[in-house]
């Protein structure tokens, strides 16, 4: 870039208490005799000495122990697991495996992890690399994307810095102007650069290039404007002139940013920035697609570098918020400048201290959803070249635009170039994965939680443990991905989930609910609801207990065993098909069925009442003449097992 533009960006433009179940249980005899707690991993383990299998009680034995990294247990239960179904999800295989060579049991657990790898290979995602540390290979894969040609009005002078204005381009030149006593930039030996106005047709030539109306070009140095939607107002930059000179303390005229209002298709009513200052260069403007932002760059105090990308908020009123910088994300130690906001929310601007071909290069930084997306991307060549190349400008609707650069070929020392995207540029997939553990019974967060991640072959990749609110954030994770979260707390269930990372940029945030190991009952309760059971299925029109009906009635038989003063009233209820009288009576000796299969197994009789209710108690529309699907009548079809002391 020669003098002139660098003069331009030299700076450069330059609540509940949750006790463990140990406490809990301490409280004596008085607490235990208004609650019931009920122990999910024993009770499942008296089932099974009983008789009583299923394959979602064997998982979650298991699971209970291989979390607790207890494998030889872990290995058992898996065992009769596999035993009872081998029709098993990839992960069961791998758990296996890890827990038989805990107990040495080498060439069973080689079997499982080769079934593992069968299974699970289509479901291995590769993961896209966050950081690229070969810059180079980067800004290959993003080049080729523009069609380049002289914009049409360079001059053997510096054009630089263009904007929209309408369906005109404004530009800097420092191109004479005409002026009989023209005055003349000693350090450039060009005249001063003043804001010009150019034609552009459909094809973004441009063509009669004249002198911007009114006051804004001023006997120094004027350059990139930004002109507000309705046309009314722009801002500029400027030596620091306004009725005189404005000088720092070395005797240096710097730059600051100037607004000015369109009256009677003239600009007037000039007025500098109030975080402008002669200490200090502020220059470049761009506005947000909203206009609630202006963004610039500055050598201000706060410059992480040369000159950093700032912005500021535009009051309602005319007003401004104080400048921020936009951090180490974007700005360097070089030089951040020449800033362009797309309707796309998308920053343009020029550096050298980010990786790039040469001199100054094109960048761009996305924003997604008000957040800063954590990636600045170099737009790559032909756009990019081993020279200068800034003031980057496009439209969104028709992907035409200009920069400007100092490349060999040009006409003068600086040229604008207009430019056609062909294809957008490929912003890399970045990924956080987040989550909250609460209870799942009360909603409270569940702080000091530890939480596990996995990766999609069960290798541990970080813990972490839920803060004061129960959040977790183990930070950046690969897209497209299948992980694993374990979320661990005392006296409660261990869980697991399995997650798949989106493959656009984003937070997947990960919700997780645990169950107290420890269940607490109280009157009122559906022990159906607190064990989770399965719906008890009778046959049709028949009241006999099936074999899969006896495995769920087991848990409640164990639970009343370990509970002796457990009263429970026994309520079945039917859909609204057939008869209502029909279904009283079907559903009566479902339930005195139900009790007897109880009190044949061990439970005192005066402990338990029973009664049917048919079709009395819909939870749903699901009444007669109303058409309901097969899922909406189950509904209506169940068993309750309410304990009323």
């Amino acid at each position: 870039m020669k003098k002139i533009t660098t003069y331009f960006i030299v700076f450069i433009i330059s609540v509940i208490n949750i006790y463990s179940q140990k406490s809990s249980l301490a409280k004596g005899d008085k607490e235990y005799d208004q609650f019931a707690y009920v122990d999910a991993i024993k009770t499942y383990e008296r089932l099974f000495e009983k008789g009583y299998k299923s394959a979602d009680m064997l998982e979650k034995l298991g699971n209970s122990y291989y979390f607790k990294a207890d494998l030889q247990n872990a290995a058992k239960w898996y065992g009769e697991l596999h035993s009872l179904t081998p029709d098993l999800s990839p992960e069961y295989y791998y758990r296996y495996a890890q827990s038989l060579k805990a107990v040495k049991e080498y060439d069973t657990a080689d079997q499982m992890m080769a079934k593992f790898s069968q299974m699970n290979a289509n479901d291995r995602r590769a993961k896209l690399a966050i950081e690229q540390k070969d810059y180079l290979a980067i800004i290959k894969k993003n080049s080729g994307r523009y069609t380049i040609e002289n914009a049409g009005i360079n001059t053997e002078y510096s054009d630089f810095g263009s904007s929209f204005f309408g369906d005109k381009v404004v530009f800097s030149s420092s191109r004479p102007n005409g002026n009989v006593y023209e005055r003349k930039d000693s350090w450039t030996g060009e005249g001063y650069t003043n804001l010009y106005m150019a034609d552009k047709n459909e094809y973004g030539t441009l063509s009669t290039a004249e002198h911007i109306s009114g006051n804004i070009n001023s006997k120094y140095n004027e350059s990139t404007a930004v002109f507000t939607k309705n046309g009314e107002t722009v801002y500029f930059t400027r030596n620091n002139y306004l009725e005189k000179k404005g000088k720092d303390k070395d005797g240096t005229i710097l730059l600051k940013i100037y607004r000015a209002t369109l009256k009677k298709g003239t600009w007037d009513n000039i007025t500098e920035l109030p975080f402008n200052s002669n200490n200090y260069n502020v220059a470049h403007p761009a506005l947000s697609p909203d206009e609630k932002y202006l963004y610039f760059a500055s050598d201000m105090p706060g410059t992480l570098g040369q000159s950093d990308i700032f912005k500021v908020a535009i009051n309602l009123d005319g007003s401004f918020g104080t400048p921020e910088n936009l951090g180490d994300i974007i700005n360097t130690e070089g030089r951040e400048t020449f800033p362009f906001m797309t309707e796309d929310n998308e920053l343009y601007f020029a550096s050298d201290g980010h990786p790039g071909l040469g001199g100054l290069d094109v960048f761009v930084y996305k924003v997604e959803n008000e957040k800063w997306y954590k990636k600045v991307l170099n737009v790559g060549e032909t756009l990019n070249s081993s020279k200068d190349d800034f003031g980057f400008l496009i439209n969104t609707a028709t992907r035409l635009g200009y920069f400007t650069s100092n490349r060999d070929g040009g006409v003068g020392n600086d040229d604008i170039y207009k430019f056609k995207e062909l294809k957008k540029i490929q912003y890399p997939c970045e990924q956080f994965l987040a989550g909250k553990v609460t209870d799942k019974a009360s909603g409270i967060s569940l702080d000091g939680s530890k939480v596990t991640l996995f990766d999609s072959e069960y290798k541990m990749l970080k813990v972490v443990m839920a803060d004061n609110k129960g959040e977790f954030n183990f930070g950046p994770v690969g897209c497209n991905t299948k992980y694993y979260i374990k979320a661990e707390k005392e006296a409660y269930n261990t869980i697991e989930v399995p997650v798949v990372i989106a493959g656009e940029s984003g937070t997947t945030f990960v919700p997780l609910m645990l169950d107290k190991s420890v269940k607490e009952l109280k009157i009122g309760d559906d022990l159906a609801i607190v064990l989770e059971l399965k719906t008890i299925l009778f046959d049709l029109n028949k009241s006999n207990i099936r074999p899969d009906a006896a495995i769920e009635l087991a848990k409640i038989l164990d639970v009343m065993q370990q509970n002796p003063n457990i009263k429970v009233d026994i309520r079945s209820h039917t859909d609204c098909r057939n008869s209502a009288d029909y279904n009283k009576k079907l559903s009566d000796r479902r339930a005195k069925s139900t009790m007897a299969w109880l009190v044949k197994n061990g439970i005192d009789k005066k402990r338990l009442t029973a009664k049917g209710y048919g079709e009395s108690q819909l939870l749903n529309k699901c009444s007669d003449g109303v058409t309901c699907s097969e899922a909406e009548h189950q509904v209506n079809r169940r068993s309750e097992f309410i304990i009323v002391k």
